[in-house]
């Protein structure tokens, strides 16, 4: 069984290079009957600080982004059009608010439909990303080759102006990769434990 990832790895480096890496490890929910389900993340985008205009904390430190302050290896959830409840991990030094949206997956496309097929809501906000919260990342068998990443602006960030709607800080594993079709399906292991 994979060990899950450590929280020091995503309070290293840069949160762009945190976004990238994501692509090919998996998001691990255990449920609460017990069974515990992979996924293998295929797409994500990153916010990176109060300097970037799409990043919730270029308003500031608020109730709502605190926990984007707060250490590397924690969960932001929050609520997007009153409708969806969206997954982050919070990145980078304390003090240095930034996350990764984790946008998709092997089995589900879009933010929202992520969260709902994985019965996340906002009670894992703050919540640090490890087994004992019950969710949490591994990493796997899969090496995703630089030249299998599509970069492209985020999606939804018009309101940020032309500079920071146009960063290419959204990965996403090429569809005509080989890269995820060759590694046997994460979503299909499911155990209870």
């Amino acid at each position: 069984m994979p060990a899950p990832i450590e929280a020091k790895v995503f309070a290293d480096k840069n949160t762009v290079a945190v976004a990238r890496a994501l692509l090919g490890k998996l998001l691990v929910r255990a449920r609460p009957d017990g069974a515990v389900e992979r996924h293998r993340i295929v797409e994500v985008e990153a916010y990176h600080g109060e300097r970037d205009r799409a990043c919730h904390a270029s308003r500031g430190r608020t109730p709502r982004t605190e926990v984007m302050f707060g250490p590397a290896g924690v969960w932001y959830v929050y609520l997007c059009y009153g409708v969806h409840e969206l997954l982050n991990l919070v990145t980078g030094p304390e003090g240095h608010p930034a996350a990764v949206l984790i946008r998709g997956l092997e089995t589900v496309s879009g933010p929202g439909r992520l969260t709902r097929h994985l019965g996340i809501d906002r009670s894992f906000n703050a919540r640090p990303a490890t087994p004992a919260t019950g969710l949490w990342l591994e990493e796997d068998d899969v090496r995703v080759r630089p030249r299998d990443v599509v970069a492209t602006p985020r999606i939804g960030v018009d309101y940020a102006g032309p500079t920071w709607a146009a960063k290419k800080w959204r990965f996403v594993i090429s569809t005509t990769s080989s890269t995820v079709i060759a590694s046997r399906p994460a979503s299909r292991r499911r155990t209870r434990t």
